[in-house]
């Protein structure tokens, strides 16, 4: 009995769409930071103050901390990137104007 050779073909690359091409920003650390800050203090503040003990007021609690949290990342504005435009002229150093 011999055994059947199969040829394989490596994968075809499948076409780019439109949804393939569009780039998500990804979180900055600031972003990362006050979201993760805001969701645990806030969470903590809420249970002490309302002093909740039932499983569905923690829930309703913690939920609320998480929608704070994001709320606060994606209010952080995010860096600005300033290039200069393409036919300026690159100055290797600054020039500051003196006086005698």
């Amino acid at each position: 009995m011999h055994a059947k050779r199969v040829e394989r073909h490596p994968p075809q690359p499948t076409p780019k769409t439109s949804e393939d091409t569009i780039a998500m920003p990804r979180p900055t650390a600031a972003q990362l930071a006050y979201g993760s800050c805001t969701v645990v203090l806030s969470t903590l503040a809420m249970l002490l103050l309302s002093q909740a003990s039932s499983v569905l007021a923690i829930t309703v609690i913690a939920l609320a901390a998480l929608a704070l949290g994001l709320l606060v990342a994606m209010t952080v504005p995010a860096p600005r990137t300033t290039e200069a435009p393409a036919g300026a002229p690159v100055d290797e150093e600054e020039r500051v104007p003196t006086t005698l």
